[in-house]
């Protein structure tokens, strides 16, 4: 059995953590892609190849790691259906497609679903209390008849969402080639493809969905997912870690090698902090993902996400629960979406600079390259390269302008 793993999309609604593919964000000291290849492998697959973008960064960052990959670029980004095509010339018959931030799928693909037998292709699906927001498959029995997007809640009552992990034959390909091209072609031509042959649906009985990486604060779930998984309880330590007076670490965390954490600060529960982070005096940084060489000083930092080389002054805090304790909401591509969650802070991509005494409200995205005044309140999205100051700085800049 061969696997194609997806890396090659734009991750446009992960921003403003999409500056590389999604795949590529560090935990525990690796991207996520690894831990789908692990996956694959408890799975019984050994022959992988990955579609890539024309930046071919997919490539550089896991030649570290010594695994036998074949790897093919999609130069444009024209959607699943495009990718999987320029993999077709390395595939011999049946294979698996799935996308490269799958970490579950070694809990979801069983070995003995590869043996001979009548059902050669298979789709993955979960119930779900939430169908309107899925494509969801019609089923007779166990096949597929065909699959329907987003339908609504009382349409059949149909409730088995397709989780996005496919077994095709290489038959797949010439429904493909006939259907007209768009961004979502490979939906058109499964559509045809269920039409003619019999996909069996594989329905899983684990009650807890399947993982999802669409927006940016899925990765919160899925940070929890692999430390309980891959650390148990017990906290990791890296190695020339500095950890100075009063400083607690507690609660399952991961500290990754040359990291600095000062004076009575307190890291805790699945907090992830990759190399040569910096925590200054004085912080408690709860539930966040840092990603490398990201330095911050006194403040709060819960249920919030910084991008590599971020740097934040001493005070800044990250707000994380409305006053109303309410769901948190937050704005992807000019659309306001529902997160699910009553903690989420703020989400920072690389090489933002944060003055002093910064605010930043719940569920707050903030681009790359950024630099915010000292003092600012922050309570709506900026761009990537803005430089953002609020009223504060305004109010000094015409001060100054009358003292003149």
């Amino acid at each position: 059995m061969q696997a194609v793993i997806l890396a090659a999309g734009e991750s446009s609604r992960f921003w403003p953590l999409n500056q590389k593919h999604k795949s590529l964000i560090k935990i525990m000291g690796r991207p996520l892609i690894w831990y789908t290849i692990q996956g694959l492998k408890k799975s019984g697959i050994k022959d992988f190849i990955i579609v890539q973008g024309p930046k071919r960064d997919v490539e550089e960052e896991l030649k570290i790691f010594k695994i036998k990959i074949k790897y093919v670029v999609q130069k444009e980004s024209k959607g699943m259906g495009n990718a999987l095509w320029q993999a077709r010339k390395l595939l011999k018959d049946r294979f698996l497609v799935l996308n490269a931030s799958k970490i579950d799928v070694g809990e979801i693909v069983k070995p003995n679903i590869f043996l001979p037998k009548k059902e050669k292709s298979v789709l993955f699906g979960q119930k779900t209390k939430n169908p309107q927001l899925f494509g969801i498959a019609k089923l007779e029995g166990n096949r597929i008849l065909e699959i329907i997007e987003k339908p609504e809640k009382t349409k059949e009552n149909l409730n088995i969402k397709v989780i996005g992990i496919y077994i095709l034959e290489k038959d797949f390909f010439n429904f493909y080639e006939k259907t007209k091209k768009h961004q979502y072609d490979f939906e058109t031509a499964l559509s045809q493809y269920l039409k003619k042959k019999f996909v069996k649906m594989e329905i899983l009985k684990n009650k807890k969905e399947s993982l999802s990486l669409k927006y940016p604060w899925h990765l919160f779930e899925v940070t929890k997912f692999l430390m309980d998984k891959y650390l148990g309880k017990r906290t990791h330590i890296g190695k020339n870690v500095k950890i100075y007076e009063g400083a607690v670490v507690k609660d399952l965390c991961y500290v990754g090698n040359n990291c600095v954490i000062g004076n009575n600060s307190l890291i805790r529960e699945y907090t992830n902090l990759e190399d040569n982070v910096l925590i200054g005096a004085f912080a408690e940084v709860a539930r966040s993902v840092f990603q490398e060489n990201v330095h911050c000083h006194s403040g709060y930092f819960g249920d919030s996400i910084f991008g590599e080389n971020c740097r934040l002054g001493a005070g800044a805090i990250t707000a994380n629960i409305r006053i109303d304790r309410g769901e948190i909401k937050s704005v992807v591509k000019n659309k306001k979406i529902e997160t699910g969650l009553r903690s989420l802070g703020c989400i920072i991509g690389e090489n933002a600079k944060i003055g002093i005494n910064c605010s930043f409200m719940p569920g707050v995205l903030i681009g790359s390259n950024c630099q915010i005044g000292p003092a600012s309140v922050v309570s709506e999205n900026i761009g990537n390269d803005t430089n953002f100051y609020t009223q504060f700085k305004q109010r000094a800049d015409k001060k100054n302008e009358k003292r003149r």
